[in-house]
């Protein structure tokens, strides 16, 4: 069992105990807290690397699967289409017809404190294209309160794309606003244009500060709409006045508007100066 989960669980016994020999109702209480305890230990210990691989077209990946914990596990592997949303949800598929995908293996057990590699080649007669190979655990030495086993799914998700990425003059900000009664940023970012971009960081700039947002895929020829909670309450000149999207060769920044379309006030030689700070990868959340 996990040494951590034992120190936990001891802790639990003598806190509910008093430093005393737990009572058999006391050990009949602390069974479900203890259950809940190993399937958050063991739902943690599998990894996916990496969980997103942006290739070229043609494409040979590998991904990796590592099972930290101490049980062996059975892992089948099954890809999928899908689809993006405005609002960001995501809609699966069967595998579309013209991705063309060869696993290595579909299927195989990862030891205990081990990792396992599968190896692929995918290609596609059309680029951008994109799908996620999905990895189903079992094998879970315990089972929910309703007597059924566990099955845990993580994401692999592939673009297969061309040369060319998404330019700055085939992005728009269609919406930039601000809503102080609701105390955050509503964005409509779209791109116009014929290929996949990504972007990798959001920011919200103050007058002397920032605060930084996931990135987001952006596909062709589609619209993302998102809403950014605010961190702070917006009072005085505690108030965000204009978004910084980060691309990877370029970045975009609009200034935000009120919900009644008057611009936000602000010192614009310090919007322009924070415009050249560098910003790191992030790629959060998937696609």
């Amino acid at each position: 069992m996990n040494l951590s989960l034992l120190r936990t669980a001891r802790r639990f016994l003598v806190r509910t105990t008093w430093g005393q020999p737990p009572s058999s109702a006391v050990l009949r209480a602390a069974v479900p807290v203890f259950c809940m305890l190993a399937m958050a230990v063991s739902a943690i210990a599998q990894t996916v690397r990496p969980l997103i691989n942006e290739l070229s077209n043609p494409a040979k990946g590998r991904v990796e699967y590592v099972n930290d914990s101490f049980t062996p596990l059975n892992v089948v592997l099954e890809a999928k289409s899908f689809s993006v949303s405005e609002a960001g949800e995501i809609t699966y598929r069967p595998l579309d017809p013209s991705i063309h995908l060869k696993l290595s293996t579909t299927s195989f057990r990862v030891q205990p404190q081990q990792t396992y590699y599968v190896f692929y080649e995918a290609s596609s007669p059309q680029s951008p294209s994109w799908f996620v190979i999905y990895a189903a655990f079992s094998g879970f030495p315990f089972r929910t309160a309703q007597g059924m086993n566990v099955r845990l799914e993580l994401p692999h998700t592939v673009y297969l794309l061309p040369k060319q990425s998404v330019d700055i003059s085939e992005v728009r900000v269609a919406r930039a606003e601000l809503s102080p009664s609701d105390n955050k940023v509503l964005l409509e970012v779209e791109n116009t244009g014929n290929n996949f971009g990504r972007i990798l960081e959001t920011q919200l700039v103050y007058s002397r500060k920032k605060q930084e947002a996931p990135g987001f895929p952006i596909f062709p020829h589609s619209k993302r709409i998102l809403e950014v909670p605010l961190e702070e309450k917006v009072e005085g000149e505690n108030v965000p006045v204009s978004v910084m999207l980060q691309f990877q060769n370029f970045k975009v920044e609009e200034k935000l508007q009120r919900r009644n379309s008057s611009p936000v006030t602000a010192v614009s030689s310090v919007v322009s100066s924070s415009s050249t700070t560098e910003s790191t990868e992030l790629h959060r959340g998937n696609p």
